[in-house]
């Protein structure tokens, strides 16, 4: 399933702006009655008037407008999937999850500066097969490498430091798993992006990354964070609750290791590049990666695709022809039959 003009997905505003309005108009008649006089009384002088009738012709209006707004953006399913060949780089991106990443010298964090950056780089992809790798403790395949640009930027907006229940930073297991996950595909077409603020907890490393190169594998670093350090945010939930402390209750700080990123990207043939607020580095690396080997392979893409904004219209002129039957006024038939559960 996908939305044909997804860019319009902004005109979904206009649903809460309704309901906005209609709320705002119905406190001003509130008030309005309360200047006239006293409000039961006002009530009584309008024996016809159906407020509950008002809601649901409301109701059925807001049913239509949403119909008309999603046929507008055109709701759409693949209807026939083929083969096609592809020609690009494979890319797997290695992000780092634990809770130093929480820290705020990046705005609004380093993990959420990271994620809208690759983000904005998947955009930027154009026949490339690319991959998410999350890593704490442990390393996990988030996305197996694919040409799905939409399933990585939906994998990517999941990732969060709880994914990983193994605490503390293991950057060799990241190589490790970057690199198996890549396959056996033999070529110099292959690149391995590390996000991390470099705070390794395990160590073998650089070897791990020169046994990577032997693979095929380019290493490029993006270093995250300030290497002066800065404290690490604590959570209850979702609600920021001061900064994490150590077992001897002095508050932990997180410090960027460019020596270690350094070291990684030179045994793997990469790059290192020190993200800041204005630039993460993914934009300079994927200079480096268009320049890599190009491989052809073989990809699924939907080739045609129904559409479903018919059924949406017509929806929407029955709901609309369904409220203009409707009156706001309360009949002889309506009070006696009681619809709406008025009080008569």
């Amino acid at each position: 399933m996908r939305l044909e003009h997804l860019h319009f997905i902004y005109i979904l505003g206009a649903i809460p702006l309704c309901i906005f309005l209609f709320l705002l108009t119905l406190q001003w008649k509130k008030k309005s009655v309360k200047r006239i006089g006293d409000t039961n009384l006002v009530w009584k002088l309008m024996p016809d008037v159906s407020f509950s009738k008002v809601k649901f012709r409301f109701s059925l209006f807001l049913l239509a407008l949403t119909c008309v707004l999603t046929a507008i953006l055109n709701p759409q399913s693949g209807s026939r999937l083929e083969k096609v060949k592809r020609e690009g780089a494979r890319i797997i991106i290695a992000l780092d999850v634990s809770n130093s990443m929480k820290a705020e010298d990046l705005v609004p964090n380093r993990l959420e500066r990271a994620k809208q950056a690759i983000s904005l780089l998947i955009d930027k992809l154009r026949g490339d097969e690319v991959g998410l790798i999350v890593f704490a403790g442990k390393a996990y395949v988030q996305l197996p490498i694919t040409t799905d640009y939409a399933a990585a930027k939906l994998f990517l907006e999941n990732i969060d430091t709880d994914l990983v229940p193994t605490q503390g930073t293991s950057l060799s297991s990241a190589i490790d798993l970057g690199v198996e996950s890549f396959g056996p595909d033999e070529g110099k077409n292959k690149a391995l992006i590390i996000i991390t603020d470099g705070e390794d907890h395990e160590g073998g490393v650089t070897e791990a990354a020169a046994q990577a190169l032997k693979s095929g594998v380019v290493i490029h670093t993006i270093g995250l964070g300030s290497p002066d350090g800065v404290p690490i945010p604590a959570f209850i939930g979702k609600i920021k609750n001061g900064f994490r402390k150590d077992k001897n209750g002095a508050t932990v700080i997180t410090k960027l290791n460019e020596q270690v990123l350094q070291e990684i990207a030179s045994a793997g043939h990469g790059s290192y590049i020190h993200a800041s607020n204005t630039e993460l580095g993914l934009n300079k690396l994927l200079d480096q990666i268009n320049s890599l080997d190009k491989t052809e392979f073989l990809g699924n893409k939907y080739s045609d695709y129904d559409d479903y904004f018919p059924y949406f219209i017509w929806l929407a002129f029955f709901l609309i022809f369904s409220e203009g039957l409707i009156s706001e006024r309360r009949s002889k038939l309506y009070s006696r039959l009681n619809l709406f559960g008025e009080k008569k």
